[in-house]
């Protein structure tokens, strides 16, 4: 498929595959966070899982946006193989990092003295991420095949490779929650780190045609240097830091709200149910890279296909968080007791409004990649961690409220800042 007399249809096409893959991730928390919910200590489990994962998040963050990398920059053999070396010292950076933050005391001084968890979940969290080591590198080793693919129109091979994921992740929560004696954040923690390497295995057998062939491209222009690389990635990278960056502010603003333990209990639960509807978002980013157009020729389709796609999310989202449907999620579906149900709903509702905003910043991403202003995206993160930590400041320290209402209005504030920001420079 080419861009040129680009249609809806054609649109729709090219993203569905992403879609799918996208949506398939996103089942991953509710489906953990449903078997942590029915094991032994689930409310300490539960809350572990999600710090865990959090962390977790924040040392993937620099790999994140090599998926857009890799569409915008391979051009052929030589573009292939120093973006490739880039993944490769990029893999290794995080590792290390990582590494350093499980060194015992470091550990204890960030997730103790700095956020305050009591000792039985920090204890769960340390066990729990040792488990996630593999999570980040292999993450980031499967986005630089995945953006070669997205490249070359085969974004169905994408959705395959996302499937061996979902199938290895799920075979290894269930043996593990019905042969061992492992706490259930554990259990979640070594499911995921089995998944995403399973996919990433997955993708480098799916893309070898396709890197054969990029192999055997020669490029017309000169050797792309470094220098231009790093220049290129590095607010990609620090986007995702910046914004990722907020999950460990936001908890430890709740270690320190009313209500602190349920708030840790249910934030996965709430972040679960909230992904499923952003990842309609995130999947359209890289949809926006590929079609756009080399002179931008196709923005106003692109962007009105995100318009729609936006209004029909947040219509999705709003049947189950403002209907009688909250309860059966949080309560038949996700397996929270009676008394979090009732806690979760109301954080759940005053986020209505992050799906229509996580598409729309999708769609305007896209953009900036293609137009080679990437400082504008890490500038417009910054801004919506900068919104939600002084919401989070008013909403706790002045106001009061329960910690999960003011995550949720602290989100959505931040959030709105940063798209605003972004049209402004579009």
């Amino acid at each position: 498929m080419t861009t040129s007399n680009l249609t809806n249809r054609k649109i729709l096409l090219f993203w569905y595959p992403l879609l799918l893959t996208w949506l398939m991730m996103a089942i991953e928390g509710p489906y953990l966070a449903a078997i942590i919910a029915r094991l032994p200590q689930s409310k300490y489990n539960l809350a572990a899982f999600g710090v865990s994962f959090s962390f977790a998040l924040i040392i993937e963050a620099p790999v994140i946006m090599l998926m857009s990398a890799s569409i915008a920059l391979i051009k052929g053999a030589s573009s292939f193989r120093r973006l490739r070396s880039f993944t490769v010292a990029l893999n290794i950076g995080i590792t290390m990092l990582n590494l350093i933050f499980l060194i015992p005391p470091v550990f204890s001084l960030v997730t103790v003295r700095l956020i305050g968890l009591e000792k039985p979940i920090a204890d769960l969290v340390y066990q729990t991420s040792i488990c996630l080591l593999p999570w980040a590198p292999a993450i980031g080793y499967r986005r630089f095949y995945q953006g070669l693919m997205i490249k070359a129109h085969q974004t169905r091979k994408v959705t395959f490779g996302t499937i061996f994921r979902l199938l290895s992740m799920s075979v290894t929560a269930l043996l593990l929650t019905l042969f061992s004696n492992l706490h259930g954040a554990v259990i979640g923690g070594v499911s995921l780190s089995t998944g995403v390497v399973f996919e990433a295995i997955a993708t480098r057998l799916l893309v070898s045609e396709t890197r054969k062939r990029t192999l055997g491209t020669k490029e017309s222009g000169p050797l792309i240097p470094f220098s231009e690389i790093i220049s290129f990635y590095t607010p990609l990278a620090l986007t995702s830091i910046i914004g990722l960056s907020v999950r460990p502010a936001i908890v430890f603003f709740m270690g320190q709200s009313r209500m602190a333990l349920e708030t840790l209990a249910v934030l996965p639960i709430i972040n679960a149910l909230l992904f499923i509807f952003a990842a309609i978002g995130l999947s359209f980013q890289e949809v926006g890279v590929a079609l756009m157009g080399e002179q931008m020729e196709n923005k106003v389709k692109v962007r009105t296909f995100a318009l729609g796609i936006a209004t029909l999310v947040c219509l999705a989202y709003a049947l189950i968080a403002l209907t009688p449907f909250s309860s059966v999620w949080f309560q038949s579906i996700s397996g929270l007791s009676d008394e979090l149900t009732e806690f979760a709903i109301p954080p759940a509702q005053f986020l209505i409004l992050m799906p229509w905003l996580s598409v729309y910043l999708s769609y305007q991403r896209s953009l900036m990649v293609n137009m080679r202003a990437t400082r504008f995206i890490s500038r417009a993160s910054a801004i919506e961690v900068v919104g939600i930590i002084l919401a989070l400041i008013l909403t706790i320290n002045f106001m009061d409220l329960i910690g999960a209402i003011a995550a949720s209005i602290a989100l959505t504030s931040g959030r709105l800042m940063s798209t605003t920001y972004l049209q402004w420079k579009s």
